[in-house]
């Protein structure tokens, strides 16, 4: 059975009658029918009743509907209304524009509208470097997508892709300062993506690709890193790939591992198990194989789109060939982004000494903490529900943060890397352990740690507007 889980929480206007037992039959019932009362607002009962909103998790929309029909049927309880909080909580969107200049008489008027704003547009056209300190393009980012592989749930389209958007712009905001803007494009063709973000890239300092589809993907996002002089980054690729670089680097501490000496298994060969394979190559990962739904992949192998061809050239370096479960026989690590139950216990008991193995299919992964308990030496998901959630969020402040603040012209593999070192080393090593290999979505300092790495990488890469090529 689902977990209850606050994505279905339902808030609700109660009337408690100031009766004993009252409070109590409402907690029982919602305990039986499997509910969880997350947060009661705070009371003091005087008088024959009292009103207050008392919040429950639920474990999908049918629950809520049973838990709300329940509480009605109490004696001595009215709900006086109630509401999905998800729901509640996207109402009028989640991010707003906000000025930064007042405009209180007819100085600041001239100035930031005419007639002085005329001089600023004239620098500019005389230098559009300027734009980069004069306009907003400083510190913000265009959040493109065309909605056709959003989360879990596949091609949904660019309006029902909104709320994703907005979310990331929210987190932009909130973990790396970083201003940020959403941009859904009604259009699955590659040329008319790449074409629509040229002709809006004056207006960003870098763009940050979303849920679009693999393969198209990598082609949209090597077409615009040579055609712009702005930071292009596809998350779903490469956010994923920095943070789970950074959980394999504190794993190793524990199982006393080098590198260079791994072998590891990616199921699920798109945009995200691509990336993988490349940052951990570049980290210096000895053996790498991929698999997809026709099993390992290997040079020569049929079936592959140019992003698995270039997967097949580069990794497998023994060509070993097979089922996932066949050559997981050995792995040091097992690494999820594809569907959910893929591997069993009896997999892992295959792999080497202290196997690590990151499942990252959501919402639910390859296979859950519960079945690999005791098996793995460390286990990681990219749940919020569990230890060790391998999160973008971790990643992608910081890495625009430091980008922008050097006006950085690209997002090489080294800053990737020096973003995974960071992320890792916000842990101090003796408090590195089996459930706290990656820091917590919520700590503010993984950005401090991760901005001026890449900032400082950038300018030694000579990727920085400015620099010489």
């Amino acid at each position: 059975m689902a977990k209850t889980t606050a994505a279905y929480q339902i808030n609700l206007r109660v009337r408690l009658r100031n009766v004993p037992g009252v409070l109590g039959s409402f907690a029982v019932t919602v305990g039986e029918l499997g509910g969880n009362i997350a947060v009661v607002e705070g009371f003091e009962a005087k008088g024959a009743s009292i009103e207050r909103t008392i919040c429950v998790n639920c474990r999908d929309e049918e629950h809520q509907e049973k838990i709300v029909a329940a509480i009605n049927e109490l004696a001595n309880v009215d709900v006086l209304d109630w509401h999905d909080g998800t729901f509640r909580m996207h109402e009028g969107g989640k991010i707003e524009t906000k000025a930064l200049a007042s405009v209180g008489d007819a100085d600041d008027l001239s100035m930031a509208y005419t007639p002085g704003v005329a001089r600023v547009c004239l620098a500019i056209h005389e230098n559009e470097a300027v734009s980069f300190t004069h306009t907003i393009r400083k510190n913000t980012v265009g959040i493109v997508s065309d909605g056709t592989a959003v989360l879990g749930l596949g091609d949904i389209g660019p309006a029902a892709a909104m709320p994703v958007m907005e979310g990331k712009a929210l987190l932009f905001k909130e973990f790396g300062d970083v201003d940020a803007f959403p941009i859904c494009l009604n259009t699955k063709d590659t040329e008319e993506i790449i074409e629509t973000v040229e002709r809006l890239a004056p207006t960003f300092g870098g763009i940050n690709l979303e849920d679009i589809s693999a393969p198209r993907a990598f082609e949209i996002e090597e077409r615009l890193k040579e055609s712009l002089d702005i930071p292009v980054f596809h998350d779903d690729q490469h956010g994923t790939a920095v943070v789970t670089l950074a959980a394999l680097m504190n794993s190793l501490k524990l199982v006393e591992k080098e590198l260079a000496d791994l072998q590891v298994v990616i199921s699920g060969i798109g945009a995200a198990g691509v990336a993988i394979g490349k940052i951990l190559l570049n980290a210096g990962v000895g053996n790498v194989i991929g698999t997809d739904r026709q099993g390992a992949i290997f040079s020569g192998r049929d079936n592959l789109n140019f992003a698995k061809q270039w997967f097949a050239e580069n990794t497998n370096v023994e060509r070993r060939e097979g089922s996932i479960s066949e050559v997981l026989r050995g792995a040091d690590v097992f690494v999820g982004v594809s569907a959910p139950g893929l591997i069993t216990a009896s997999d892992i008991r295959q792999m080497a000494d202290k196997p690590i193995v990151f499942a990252m299919a959501n919402p639910d992964p390859e296979i859950t903490p519960e079945d690999a308990d005791g098996l793995a030496a460390v286990m990681a998901t990219g749940r919020s529900d569990y230890p060790n959630q391998i999160n973008n969020v971790l990643a992608f402040p910081g890495i625009f943060r430091g980008a922008l603040d050097v006006q950085a012209t690209d997002i090489t593999e080294r800053m990737k890397v020096v973003a995974a070192e960071a992320i890792a080393g916000v842990i101090d090593e003796d408090d590195v352990r089996p459930d706290y290999v990656i820091p917590s979505v919520f700590d503010k300092t993984v950005v401090e740690h991760v901005a001026p790495a890449v900032a400082a990488t950038a300018v030694a890469d000579g990727v920085i507007r400015g620099a010489s090529s």
